[in-house]
């Protein structure tokens, strides 16, 4: 057995807090890596032929035992097969914890990959595990393919292939964190005869809405350094182009086709992963075509919470049923675990039958140029303006009871740009305790950066035009076909989105809107997400009152219990 530990100690001196006093900060990760337990047949480097006869490698887990099992199927992308903790470990969570995020506790086995099962947990359990590697990754045969058709129908062959093995019951389930999430939109979405359940943890299922151009805005670090790190090389004219929103919209026509998944779903979707995983997680759980679909919400670290003792409880019972036809409760199972934070370490848990909650009610906070946020409409017109380099505009609204806000909000504006012919606008929502300090949740890419907020949404303005037939009162959804620049001194409403969120304001806290032109999250330059392709200059005003009904519309739960 084998203890990894890593901890790193900081002091902000920024006093964001607003305390007056400098912060100190710890990033931590602790791993323990244990070797396979006995009575595990190991079967490295098998080779399945595609129909085009390129050959994908693979590796299988299987009871020491007769009989035959379920399958619990992995592609683990370009993260390799054989790559267990004891490699990554170094590379990517202790990289992270330099970075200030904050991984936490794990518990897996040598065997596993990055972000996917663990064969020491579910072999026990009598199932098959399979991990595969993406064609033309590791030892896999033929040319590098990700988020593409030819990546697709290869798992959708190594499915069925899984299905028809001597050591298959027949029924194939899919399982894994983020890469592996997102290539079973894909897989799914082909609806092989032998896939009877999905396991889809956290993964992005519109990759240009929700992770390269959220409401337009260049996500101008991870994907670029992901694409560098795990994939290819890339020009920095290779990386330019990626950061333009108008001619990457060909790229939507490349995203998975929910509708067509039929197979029962589990889908995890967190508060802790806004501006990667989030949105594409709840997005799904809307619109697969899947009769039998659950929802598993939390708001803490990734990986953490994947390999935890409650998430993989949930996902056994979820697979024993569907792949075992054990009558185990789960069709009584509520379709949505709900977490209701209140801080980054303290949360409710409660279930729901659908998402949105069918009861929300959607409450207007009416924007006053003064910087408050009103129950009442605004009569008298104003305007708030700032440096869209290093300004911001703020409206508070402080709670007179305890109050649940758990779904979508939507954030109307009324804006000009003095200077420029476009502007990206930036937006999150803040918590603040009773004494008017911050209230800081897990939550960027990674889950793991511990100084976030509520929620965040983003908008370049020449991109505002909505799809009137795909949006709804507290969802817009965007066109993104060409653009809109404006014109000089013009005055356009826009709708933000801002993603999915669940937390709970006590009597005297406050909730802040905060509007400016930069990141609201500060990262390493070479790190993690973000926006620093952007289109600002000058002055960004915004008008409210009046005819100008800017307002943030938020979704408040009665009776939550």
């Amino acid at each position: 057995m084998k203890i990894k530990s890593k901890r790193i100690t900081w002091t902000d001196d920024k006093n964001q807090q607003g305390t007056g006093k400098p912060e100190e900060h710890t990033a931590v990760f602790d791993m323990e890596i244990f070797p396979l337990p006995k009575g595990i047949i190991v079967e490295k480097d098998i080779y399945v032929k595609m129909r085009d006869g390129v050959k994908l490698a693979l590796n299988v887990y299987r009871p020491d035992k007769p009989g035959k099992f379920p399958v619990v199927l992995a592609l683990v992308g370009m993260y390799g097969k054989d790559s267990g903790p004891d490699d990554y470990s170094d590379s990517r969570y202790e990289f992270f914890v330099e970075l200030g995020l904050s991984i936490g506790t794990i518990r897996v086995s040598e065997a596993t990959p990055f972000e996917g099962p663990d064969p020491a947990f579910w072999v026990p359990n009598d199932y098959a595990v399979v991990h595969l590697d993406t064609r033309g990754f590791f030892k896999s045969e033929g040319e590098k393919q990700i988020f593409s058709e030819i990546e697709m129908l290869d798992y959708h062959e190594v499915i069925e292939w899984a299905g028809t093995q001597d050591w298959s019951n027949g029924n194939v389930g899919l399982n894994g964190v983020s890469y592996l999430a997102i290539a079973q939109w894909y897989a799914a979405s082909t609806q092989p005869s032998h896939l009877k359940a999905i396991i889809p943890w956290e993964g992005v299922s519109d990759i240009y809405r929700t992770w390269r151009f959220p409401g337009g805005i260049p996500e101008s670090t991870f994907y670029v350094q992901w694409q560098r790190r795990n994939i290819t090389a890339l020009t920095d004219a290779d990386a330019a182009a990626m950061m333009d929103p108008v001619a990457s919209q060909k790229d939507l026509r490349k995203n998975p086709q929910l509708e067509k998944i039929i197979a029962p779903a589990l889908i995890c979707g967190s508060w802790s992963d806004h501006g990667v995983h989030t949105r594409g997680c709840f997005e799904a759980f809307k619109r697969i075509s899947s009769e039998h679909k659950w929802l598993y919400t939390h708001g803490r670290k990734k990986w953490e919470e994947y390999y935890s003792d409650e998430a993989i409880g949930y996902q056994k019972k979820f697979f024993d049923y569907f792949l075992k036809g054990i009558d185990n409760g789960m069709m009584n199972t509520p379709r949505v675990r709900l977490e209701v934070r209140e801080t980054k370490d303290t949360y409710v848990v409660r279930y729901e039958n659908e998402w949105p909650i069918a009861r929300t009610q959607y409450r207007e906070l009416y924007l006053d140029a003064k910087g408050t946020l009103n129950s009442d409409k605004i009569t008298r017109q104003g305007k708030a303006s700032y440096d869209s380099a290093d300004g911001k505009a703020e409206f508070d609204f402080t709670f007179d009871q305890d109050t649940e806000l758990t779904g979508h909000m939507k954030l109307k504006l009324y804006v000009s740009a003095e200077d420029a012919d476009d502007m990206d606008l930036l937006v999150g929502v803040k918590k603040l305790d009773g004494n008017g300090k911050e209230v800081h949740f897990i939550g960027t890419a990674m889950s793991g950066y511990i100084k976030g907020m509520v929620a965040r949404g983003w908008l370049r303005v020449s991109q505002r035009e909505l799809d009137e037939g795909k949006s709804t009162p507290w969802q817009p959804y965007l066109k993104h076909q060409g653009e809109k620049r404006l014109k000089a001194g013009e005055i356009v409403p826009v709708e933000i989105e801002i993603l999915p969120s669940s937390t709970l304001f006590s009597k005297g806290e406050t909730l802040r809107l905060v509007i400016q032109g930069k990141d609201l999250i500060e990262c390493p330059p070479w790190g993690w997400l973000g926006y620093r392709q952007l289109v600002n200059k000058g002055v960004h005003s915004i008008y409210a009152g009046g005819e100008y009904d800017s307002h943030l519309l938020v979704p408040v739960v009665p009776n939550a219990s």
